[in-house]
């Protein structure tokens, strides 16, 4: 496929638009890129109608870890209203250059969660984006709860989030448990339970329903294609 085919714009969804190249990744055992895990937010967010819950694109995501002053932050983050927010999911790029788009070699989840004062780290390659998840939480802490309160924020990681089985699925893995994470805080009775999702990720992020989530994906581009 040349350059120009891949750069064919195929779907403008909310504020994300994806390209042929995307169909592509899709279709094969490819890493994902930041375009469609930022479709599948869009998703998440659209049939979900909690105001209480906030996906963030990785391209804030990434900005807000690689941000140079902290300080700075304060006016982009604004428009998030992350104190209004009890569910907060970041995902997580090991990219360290921002002059570089699209970079990095693998994704993670980091996940706030109001009610338990807790930002929990989900990796699904042996915590390999621990030091990125950890930036991102430092540089974000602070500003979570607004200026006129402090809290006591915790990070965690959660050792026992599902591995991926190869070396491509770590988008997959976030987008799963980001949704996993979701239908928890909507339909669980259980909140406040100490354990949290953790379960609810164990028992359904399996290789099984990742691999059928990036078909999933796939189809939901090709009906909102063919709607168009």
């Amino acid at each position: 496929m040349g350059k120009s085919a891949a750069d064919e714009m195929i779907l403008s969804y909310n504020d994300v638009v994806l390209r042929r190249s995307d169909l592509e990744i899709l279709s094969g055992p490819y890493f994902l890129n930041d375009r469609i895990i930022e479709f599948y937010f869009s998703i998440l967010s659209s049939s979900r109608p909690s105001q209480d819950i906030l996906l963030v694109s990785p391209s804030i995501a990434f900005w807000i870890t690689n941000c140079p002053d902290v300080n700075d932050l304060k006016d982009f983050l604004e428009p998030l209203k992350l104190p209004d927010k009890n569910l907060v999911v970041f995902p997580v790029n090991n990219n360290d250059d921002v002059s570089l788009a699209e970079g990095g070699s693998h994704w993670s989840l980091l996940a706030y969660y109001r009610s338990a004062d807790v930002f929990v780290h989900h990796d699904s390659n042996r915590q390999m984006n621990k030091r990125h998840a950890m930036k991102l939480y430092k540089s974000v802490v602070g500003y979570i709860r607004g200026s006129s309160s402090v809290g006591n924020d915790k990070y965690i990681e959660c050792v026992e989030t599902p591995q991926q089985i190869n070396g491509y699925d770590c988008g997959l893995y976030v987008t799963a448990t980001a949704r996993t994470i979701c239908s928890w805080y909507e339909n669980s009775e259980s909140k406040n339970d100490k354990d949290l999702w953790f379960s609810a990720v164990k028992d359904q992020v399996t290789p099984l329903a990742v691999s059928e989530l990036r078909k999933e994906i796939l189809r939901l581009i090709k009906d909102l294609m063919v709607k168009k």
